[in-house]
């Protein structure tokens, strides 16, 4: 009787001291996720990316001015359709080609008043302005600029002078911003892990991540805080910084 007395002692005083053990531990536990929450390292992680464009569009402008509208109409239409012929010939299917409206602009007025020589003089002026643009789409990107300089030799040397410019279409953002942002996600990683270590900590769970703003750098767009802008003008550079705030255990 004596020994099971004994015995039961023996196990509500070790069940005792395993709950105890068990109580410190958890609120041990408890008070270290508590001071740990205070210690957090905030790092950027940068991602950039070259977007190559998908096509290139090129625009050819030219224009005449007169009082005779239908004369000058006349000598637009005979030079659009040499440059397409031009173009034709160079390797241009017609199809491929777009005709944009002709833009017809009337001054109702022959003449103006202009200051010259410190007077007002009346100055005569053509009626009437007309303006052609012609289009057309490369996917040889690389080259077209290349070859644009060439046909304005060309269509110089035809007395076929007009405005030339040419227009790149890149790649939508939204294609490439998983991997910026994942590319980004990895590099604050990265600097995180660092700081842990210099502060021989070890790297936690992220508690708030904020993503920048894409900005863009190429021929089009200018960032200041990019270190290197592309040269071609068929090439963007993407860039993005996420700031990324990491527990540290």
């Amino acid at each position: 009787m004596e020994n099971k007395f004994e015995l039961k002692s023996i196990i509500l005083s070790f069940s005792i001291i395993l709950g105890l053990s068990l109580l410190g531990f958890f609120i041990f536990k408890g008070l270290k996720t508590f001071s740990d929450k205070d210690r957090v390292v905030t790092v950027k992680g940068l991602a950039e990316m070259n977007m190559t464009a998908n096509y290139a569009t090129v625009s050819l402008s030219f224009s005449f001015s007169g009082d005779n509208l239908q004369e000058i109409i006349k000598k637009s239409e005979n030079k659009k359709n040499a440059i397409i012929t031009h173009l034709s010939n160079i390797g241009h299917e017609k199809n491929t080609i777009t005709i944009n409206k002709l833009e017809v602009t009337d001054q109702q007025k022959y003449y103006e008043i202009r200051w010259q020589n410190g007077k007002q003089v009346e100055v005569k002026i053509d009626r009437y302005n007309i303006v052609q643009n012609i289009s057309f789409k490369s996917k040889d990107v690389k080259s077209i600029e290349d070859k644009i300089a060439q046909m304005k030799l060309d269509l110089v040397s035809k007395d076929l002078t007009c405005n030339m410019y040419t227009d790149y279409s890149f790649p939508d953002l939204n294609s490439i911003k998983p991997q910026l942002i994942a590319e980004s996600t990895k590099n604050a990683r990265i600097a995180g892990e660092q700081f842990a270590n210099d502060s021989q900590a070890k790297l936690g769970k992220i508690k708030t991540a904020s993503q920048g703003q894409i900005s863009i750098a190429g021929r089009y767009y200018y960032d200041e805080e990019t270190v290197e802008m592309p040269k071609e003008p068929f090439i963007q550079k993407a860039r993005v910084v996420s700031t990324i705030v990491f527990f540290l255990e």
